[in-house]
């Protein structure tokens, strides 16, 4: 478990999110009647071993994981307050606000090109569920959330939209 409470510096900010990012997830009980468990055979997921560990506890041993870079989470950069001490979470939105506005994305991904990446990975799922479905995902928050806009412009339809936080379930069909 990675520590979030009290105030971190910038080099502290910087450490949660290497320690957040390595961290192995805790145990968890995922079973979710909409989900075709015997269906799935492979699940794409990101190059963070997080989703890794989370596509293994939900699916087992038996499923294939297909591991692809352009579904790891947008990137996050510490922006350079050095003798300022905030909650991480202070720290994390405004590293996420600036990044959006394009004031905190040097030698990272920018807003914009992330959103290209999503947008290219949502055309790459889409291509997929047509030749071999189901298609399943395990990825991160931000990314989701931009797949998930992306397919609906493409004519998906958000059939199940469950969970928060750390762990939610959502499925899409194709319209019509």
């Amino acid at each position: 478990m990675v520590p979030k409470k009290g105030y971190f510096n910038k080099a502290a900010a910087q450490g949660y999110i290497s320690d957040y990012d390595a961290a192995e997830v805790e145990q968890f009980v995922m079973e979710h009647e909409s989900i075709p468990y015997q269906e799935v055979k492979q699940v794409y997921c990101s190059t963070l071993v997080r989703s890794q560990l989370t596509a293994r506890q939900i699916f087992g041993e038996k499923v294939e994981l297909i591991v692809r870079h352009e579904f790891r989470e947008f990137e996050r950069r510490i922006f350079s307050l050095p003798l300022l001490r905030l909650p991480i979470r202070l720290w994390l939105v405004s590293a996420r606000v600036l990044w959006m506005m394009g004031l905190n994305s040097k030698g990272i991904e920018s807003f914009r090109q992330a959103k290209q990446r999503a947008r290219e990975a949502a055309s790459f799922l889409a291509e997929q569920a047509t030749q071999n479905p189901p298609v399943v995902l395990v990825a991160h928050g931000l990314l989701n959330n931009f797949l998930r806009w992306y397919l609906q412009d493409m004519g998906w339809k958000s059939i199940l939209h469950e969970g928060s936080g750390f762990l939610s379930v959502t499925m899409l069909e194709k319209k019509g």
